[in-house]
């Protein structure tokens, strides 16, 4: 049995301290060493990119405030200022001084706010800081400035997307800056997310365990991918993705992930035809026990195989994805070797994402006494055909994104449908 792809890494990061106690790179965890190979891999070298967007009366934002706010941010959690880079043939991070960027965008002749905010990103340079502000407005008559606050992937999941939000927050009210962080405190900050990385790569070395890749090789060998590769279907004019939205009422206890599951099945049904075993990856996972509750990227991709050729009962979707939790820590790359070992023509790649959020852990950001709109902003690049973000709360929030050199308008709408018909919940809310 081969080591794991996380045992190999290990392995390789502990030979860079040979010799030096304290190298001074960290590791990266399995999530963030797949962010970095993807970018290689990219012939744009193109990052992925987590941005949140804010409106705020115009005047609101305090430039040298707000960036004062994200350099004490970035000096707390060692994530926000390293960069990635490769060392003798190991990925891993390597601390800087904290420097967080404020570009102000203007708007080019014809463009809004979002237009220009938009294109910027479209130009994000992968080799520069991990957290980054663009500040945009519709011109000198606006009456409101949209806030980007931009992290790279490899710095950031779900769990710590909502706490960027409250520490910018509260470090812009009480005007803290970089220098107002003890030394001992980003030591121990510093200390404290090298623990929390080698305790997710223990993890999920013990979780490519040879029967957990059984598991998986047996559960995924169906699996092949039906979306064609991205192609020239856009025309020139129009935004690299699309989107639609739609706001349903929630069952009591929200609409269970299952549901949800088999919701992205009848959308994978109504896009690729009527019996292929598609895969859907869906972000999971946390800190490792024990660690602390570092800013990061600590998630996993797991993959369902969406049986478009069967519809089985609710129970029965359940029942499987319980199984797949009980595995859902084997980290993605050993889950697609053992795959393909097993003799599957599963590339690797997969038909749809799908995202679930809670309401009450989103809230917007506030800057003093006023606190930001957040809005959504489309057109931005997709590592996916299609990916369904569902936020659950009093309503149920549904929105779909589909790569347009991909799929084409009309069918990614109607697949949005086959996936809102097929849940549980109520008529739209209007």
């Amino acid at each position: 049995m081969h080591p794991s792809i996380t045992g190999q890494y290990l392995a390789r990061y502990q030979r860079l301290g040979a010799g030096d106690p304290a190298p001074g790179l960290l590791p990266v965890t399995g999530a963030q060493r797949r962010f970095l190979l993807v970018r290689a891999l990219d012939p744009a070298g193109r990052a992925d990119i987590v941005p949140m967007f804010f409106a705020f009366p115009r005047g609101t934002v305090d430039p040298a405030r707000l960036r004062a706010a994200a350099n004490h941010l970035a000096a707390r959690h060692p994530v926000l200022r390293s960069r990635a880079c490769v060392v003798r043939g190991t990925p891993v991070l390597r601390p800087e001084p904290a420097d967080v960027p404020l570009e102000h965008i203007a708007p080019a002749p014809g463009e809004d706010a979002r237009d220009a905010l938009r294109r910027a990103l479209a130009g994000w340079v992968a080799d520069g800081p991990p957290l980054r502000l663009l500040l945009a407005h519709d011109g000198p008559n606006a009456e409101e400035e949209v806030l980007a606050v931009v992290l790279d992937h490899t710095a950031c999941d779900g769990q710590s997307l909502a706490r960027v939000v409250e520490e910018l927050g509260a470090a812009y009210r009480d005007r803290t800056g970089p220098h107002d962080l003890p030394p001992a405190d980003a030591a121990a900050e510093l200390a404290a997310y090298k623990d929390a990385v080698l305790s997710q790569l223990a993890a999920e070395d013990r979780a490519a365990s040879p029967r957990a890749l059984a598991y998986w090789a047996e559960r995924l060998h169906p699996a092949h991918e039906q979306a064609p590769l991205p192609g020239a279907r856009r025309m020139s004019a129009e935004l690299p993705t699309g989107a639609t939205e739609l706001l349903l009422p929630s069952p009591p206890g929200g609409v269970p992930f299952p549901a949800l599951l088999d919701a992205c099945r009848a959308a994978a049904s109504a896009l690729y035809g009527i019996g292929p075993v598609s895969p859907i990856g869906y972000p999971w996972g946390g800190r490792p026990a024990g660690a602390g509750p570092v800013l990061g990227c600590f998630l996993n991709t797991v993959v369902f195989p969406a049986d478009t050729a069967n519809t089985p009962a609710p129970e029965v979707t359940a029942t499987q994805w319980w199984d797949d939790l009980d595995r859902a820590d084997t980290p993605f790359d050993d889950v697609v070797r053992a795959v393909r070992a097993g003799g599957s023509a599963w590339s690797g790649r997969l038909d749809g994402l799908l995202t679930v959020d809670d309401a009450r852990y989103l809230t917007p950001l506030r800057l003093g006494a006023t606190p930001g709109r957040e809005v959504h902003i489309d057109g931005r690049q997709l590592r996916a055909p299609f990916a369904v973000s569902a936020t659950q709360g009093p309503e149920l929030h549904l929105r779909m994104v589909w790569d347009r050199a991909v799929l084409d308008d009309r069918a990614a709408e109607d697949a949005f449908a086959a996936l809102c018909a097929a849940l549980p919940a109520g008529e739209p809310v209007h």
